[in-house]
């Protein structure tokens, strides 16, 4: 499965406020903490992706990478990279929640964060990514070959992703270097002791006075790459192509790309399933007599036999040149509407002629002389 929008998960708009943000992750955490759902197996990993969401979204480095470019743009973070800074700790008591004492390991990044213990339990994957693909009608009917571009986010290698130059970097005057600011209240004969992040170094406990050259401070550098993608014939709006390992970067793994097909809307077709639909207009003469017309295919003009005495919305099939089915045994037919187009402007002879059909029709009483049917 693709890797879940961050904004959805904590349900939120993406112009939200840090205390919007803080407000939903709250209500989230209460619903989803593992003390509050001692029965339900699935909280933790519920929790988890809360944790996640609210860590990228309330920094604003990380949100703002994300915002452009999606989890691509969290590529060259680890699990210690999304969570740091992030006083959880300082969170579960402010909600009256437990800290870590939860199975999951005695740090924050444990596997109730999805971090450091993940490893335990196996390789640690990158995030899979989605990719949505616009494709014409006749590429998904006949199969195709889509060279795509994807933004890739990688550690800058001049400063190890610090973002300063190797003697850039100097402690927050703010929190000393430690990346959190300690409270106290007192309150009769108690104390209480609130940690929260350093508003000035995000918890890093090091801010940036000399900016890395090659990546002007942001610890990352953004490039492109380009992917081949191989379009199966039959495919259809929603289909999903999974390309193992050409996802974002991970500790031990990378994660796979989902490109998603979505079938553009043709001038002349209209696609139900394997079957095209498409509408013909034919003269007043050709419906009444008959004959053969020319119609659009998917692969050139096609001949369509209109059969005497044919109406408005009578819908005709030509077999099998609809699209391909996925599996390639079968195809598709084609039907065509037909519409009677009524002449707007007559010479004085057509109109002649067609006031003499119309007094020969009511002399036989609407039905033709048998020897002008044979005609």
């Amino acid at each position: 499965m693709a890797k879940r929008d961050y904004y959805e998960v904590l349900g939120i708009d993406r112009d939200a406020d840090q205390a919007v943000l803080k407000k939903a992750y709250r209500t989230l955490a209460m619903q989803n903490h593992p003390d509050k759902n001692p029965g339900d197996a699935q909280a933790a990993e519920r929790m988890k992706q809360v944790n996640e969401a609210y860590a990228v979204l309330c920094d604003s480095r990380k949100r703002a990478l994300y915002d452009r470019y999606g989890h691509a743009g969290l590529e060259g973070y680890t699990q210690e990279d999304i969570f740091r800074g992030v006083d959880f700790g300082s969170l579960f008591r402010e909600f009256g929640l437990g800290g870590f004492g939860f199975g999951f390991g005695d740090s924050i990044f444990g596997g109730f964060f999805g971090g450091r213990n993940s490893a335990r339990r196996g390789p640690r994957r990158g995030a899979d990514l989605r990719y949505d693909l616009s494709v014409t009608l006749e590429e998904a009917a006949f199969g195709s070959v889509r060279t795509i571009e994807l933004p890739k986010v990688e550690k800058c290698p001049a400063c190890a992703g610090t973002g300063a130059q190797p003697d850039g970097l100097a402690d927050c005057r703010r929190c000393h270097g430690t990346g959190q600011m300690v409270t106290e209240q007192r309150s009769g004969y108690s104390v209480i002791r609130q940690i929260t992040v350093c508003g000035d170094c995000r918890g890093r406990g090091k801010t940036i006075k000399k900016a890395c050259k090659e990546c002007r401070g942001r610890g990352v550098n953004e490039k492109t790459r380009e992917i081949s993608v191989d379009i199966p014939a039959g495919c259809d709006t929603g289909y999903r192509i999974r390309l193992e390992g050409e996802g974002a970067g991970g500790d031990d793994l990378p994660g796979d790309l989902y490109v998603v097909i979505d079938v553009e809307r043709h001038p002349v077709f209209e696609r139900h399933g394997d079957d095209l639909y498409l509408q013909k207009e034919i003269s007043i003469t050709t419906a009444s007599l008959g004959g053969q017309v020319e119609v659009p295919g998917l692969k050139g003009s096609l001949r369509l036999d209109i059969p005497e005495g044919t109406q408005t919305g009578t819908v005709l099939r030509i077999t099998s040149k609809g699209i391909p089915s996925l599996n390639g045994r079968s195809r598709g037919d084609q039907y065509v509407v037909v519409k009677v187009v009524v002449p707007t402007k007559l010479s004085r002879r057509e109109k002649e002629l067609l006031r003499e059909l119309e007094a020969l029709r009511q002399r036989s009483g609407g039905e033709s002389h048998g020897e002008d049917r044979k005609g």
